[in-house]
């Protein structure tokens, strides 16, 4: 894969800076919360690769200008190119975006995503998957996938599936949002700082010129600390999550749901019905069992079936929902969408297994990761 020279519209998208042997990779769309485009993920791309092969860079250091880190991919912009009529273009970001996505996942070199602000869908992406993520006050997490018609895409059916219990299945539904503590206690964040404190830190590690791990993970601890989940906290509600979100099908857990909220006067245990109702059923189905096959894969078979899950959705044969949920949520606004199929009973498993299935067209190809020497280092622990 050969680096492309990039224009200077595309540099100024990802701003690039050196202090000693670390990289620092700054995202540059604060109007557009830093939503990854295509120019943005193809420049990633060349970064990552050619860092790689430079043996005096120790350290990558990945944030976002303003107040998000990086709110997930330009999918709006995505639904414009397939209703020029070519279902392709989309998925040739897809394609890049998941090679980008695999690559940080088996990068040789540390990688340390300072998390100060929103972290969704694409965001989360480019830096779950990456060794030390750094999450603060101003920290929100999400995968709101299902309230657009998609499902919960960029290896996320492999990272959820390793959260504890089957807070992955919550999260990954209902597009529930998660704050910096509550990522920290999942493990989606493996550290908490302050964000008065994250310049401190950025010049500590910068200072260190080091790519031990554990140097880096000691460095970050001295800045670190653990902070008190708040009162209305759904970690607090694990039991009732994993009784619900353990269940097999999308409707035996809204049963199991509606059960226990007879049983009290809970408004969590009803906002997260009302979630699961206003999301798309084909897509909450398809979710569920795309997080359930991540519990027996590994990261790249996860972004494989993710390609060929999201190729289906953009082609729109067993259902449109992902344009519908887009008009409604991002162009139109007036988060009204009207899915086809309407129920979740009218969505059957072998209308769910083709999306599973390879795309019946001529020169599609399933696809195909760059061989790497590097073991899949994630995991959703602390450090």
């Amino acid at each position: 894969m050969a680096p492309v020279t990039p224009t200077s519209s595309e540099t100024e998208l990802i701003l690039v800076e050196e202090k000693s042997s670390a990289r620092i990779w700054v995202l540059n769309r604060p109007k557009q919360l830093n939503a990854l485009n295509f120019p943005m993920v193809s420049r990633l791309l060349d970064l990552f690769l050619e860092t790689e092969k430079d043996l005096s860079v120790k350290l990558i250091v990945l944030k976002g200008i303003g107040r998000a880190f990086c709110a997930g991919g330009d999918v709006a912009n995505v639904v414009r190119d397939i209703s020029q009529g070519n279902w392709r273009l989309g998925a040739h970001f897809f394609r890049t975006e998941f090679t980008l996505n695999y690559l940080i996942a088996t990068y040789s070199k540390p990688q340390v995503s300072i998390l100060n602000g929103i972290v969704m869908g694409g965001g989360a992406g480019v830096s779950i998957h990456g060794r030390f993520r750094v999450a603060t006050e101003n920290s929100v997490f999400a995968m709101p996938e299902t309230a657009l018609g998609l499902f919960p895409d960029i290896g996320a059916s492999y990272f959820l599936s390793k959260l504890p219990g089957f807070l992955g299945e919550y999260v990954g539904l209902t597009g529930a949002r998660l704050d910096g503590a509550e990522m920290l206690a999942t493990g989606l964040a493996t550290h908490f700082v302050p964000a008065q404190r994250i310049s401190s830190l950025e010049e500590a590690l910068y200072k260190a010129n080091s790519s031990d791990l554990g140097i880096i993970s000691s460095i970050i601890s001295e800045f670190s600390q653990v902070p008190t989940l708040k009162e209305k906290s759904f970690y607090h509600r694990l039991t009732i999550i994993n009784k619900s979100f353990s269940r097999r099908t999308v409707e035996d857990i809204i049963s199991t749901l509606e059960r226990e909220a007879a049983g009290s006067n809970d408004d969590w245990i009803l906002s997260t019905i009302q979630s699961l109702k206003k999301a798309s059923p084909t897509s909450l189905k398809i979710s569920l069992r795309s997080i359930r096959e991540g519990r027996l894969q590994g990261v790249g078979k996860c972004l494989v079936r993710e390609y060929r899950m999201v190729c289906h959705v953009m082609r729109g044969e067993m259902s449109k929902d992902f344009f519908e949920g887009c008009r409604a949520i991002l162009l139109d606004k007036d988060r009204n969408p009207k899915w086809q199929p309407s129920k979740l009973e009218l969505v059957s498993d072998k209308m769910v297994d083709r999306y599973f299935s390879k795309v019946d067209e001529d020169d599609w190809e399933d696809l195909e990761l760059p061989p790497r020497s590097n073991l899949p280092h994630h995991a959703i622990a602390k450090l």
